[in-house]
C-alpha cells in the first residue's frame, strides 16, 4: 500500500490493484474497483459501483459516482480536473449506468449525467455537458462549452464545434456547430485521417448530398442501407434512417 497516500480514505470492500498510485485526500468507496496501472492525483472522490480499467489517469478534484450509480471507465482513459461523472440526481430512475469507453480524453469541468455511453477514442473538451442517455459512438470530438441534450445519439467521427447546443441526433462523419447546432457539412479532415481509400470518402460525400442535402430523406437512407455493400455507407445510411432528424 506504499503507493497510496496516508491521507486517502479507502472504504472496506474496495478492490485496488497493488501498483495503483493514489495521491492525498482521496476518498474511495466500498464498491470501487481500480485495476492495474491507474493513477489518481489528489482530492478525488469515487462512490457507488465503479470499475476503473487498466492504465486510467484521473486528475485532481474529479468526482465520479454517487451511492447508487454504476459506472465503468475504459482502459487508458484520462479524466482531467474538476470533472463530474454521475454525481447528479437521475431523472430516469431506470437507467443509472454510465459507460466510458477506452482511450478517451475527458478534459476539465466536464459533466456527464446518468445513462451516457461514450465510445472509444473520443475527446470531450473543457466545460462540456452531456445530459442523460446521450450516446456517443467512437472518435467523437466535442468542442468546449458545448451541451448535448438528453436522449440524443452522436455518430462516429462527428466533430461538434465549441459552444454548440446539440438538440438532435447527429449522423456519422458530420461537422456541426451553433446554438442550436446544425450540420455544416462532412468532417472531411477526420475522414481523411481515418480512411485510406479515397473512393470511400467520395462515396460518403455523394450519399450525404442525396439523403441530407435538401432535408432528411429517411426512406432513401433505408434503401441505401439495405442495398449498399460499403460498411461506412451502411453505417451512415442506417443511422440516418433510424434517427430523430426531421
Amino acid at each position: 500500500m506504499s503507493n497510496i497516500h496516508t491521507t486517502t480514505i479507502i472504504e472496506e470492500g474496495a478492490i485496488i490493484a497493488p501498483d495503483v498510485i493514489i495521491g492525498p485526500f482521496c476518498h474511495i468507496g466500498k464498491g470501487v474497483e481500480i485495476k492495474s496501472g491507474c493513477t489518481l492525483e489528489s482530492n478525488i472522490i469515487l462512490r457507488g459501483k465503479i470499475t476503473i480499467d487498466e492504465n486510467v489517469k484521473i486528475f485532481s478534484f474529479a468526482t465520479i459516482g454517487c451511492d447508487d450509480s454504476e459506472i465503468t471507465v475504459g482502459t487508458k482513459t484520462h479524466i482531467r480536473e474538476f470533472t463530474q461523472i454521475g454525481t447528479q440526481d437521475s431523472e430516469d430512475e431506470k437507467n443509472k449506468k454510465i459507460t466510458i469507453g477506452a482511450n478517451n480524453f475527458i478534459m476539465g469541468y466536464v459533466q456527464i449525467l446518468f445513462g451516457v455511453e461514450l465510445g472509444e477514442f473520443c475527446i470531450v473538451t473543457n466545460a462540456v455537458r452531456l445530459y442523460e442517455n446521450v450516446k456517443c459512438e467512437e472518435r467523437v470530438i466535442v468542442g468546449g462549452f458545448s451541451t448535448i441534450e438528453a436522449n440524443n445519439k452522436i455518430g462516429t467521427g462527428v466533430m461538434i464545434g465549441g459552444a454548440s447546443v446539440v438538440t438532435t441526433d447527429i449522423p456519422p462523419f458530420m461537422l456541426v456547430e451553433g446554438n442550436k447546432a446544425t450540420i455544416k457539412g462532412l468532417n472531411v479532415i477526420g475522414l481523411r485521417r481515418r480512411l485510406e481509400n479515397k473512393e470511400d470518402i467520395e462515396e460518403i460525400k455523394a450519399i450525404y448530398k442525396k439523403v441530407l442535402g435538401d432535408g432528411t430523406d429517411k426512406i432513401l437512407a433505408q434503401e441505401i442501407a439495405e442495398t449498399n455493400e460499403n460498411d461506412y455507407i451502411v453505417r451512415l445510411a442506417s443511422f440516418i434512417a433510424s434517427s430523430n432528424l426531421q
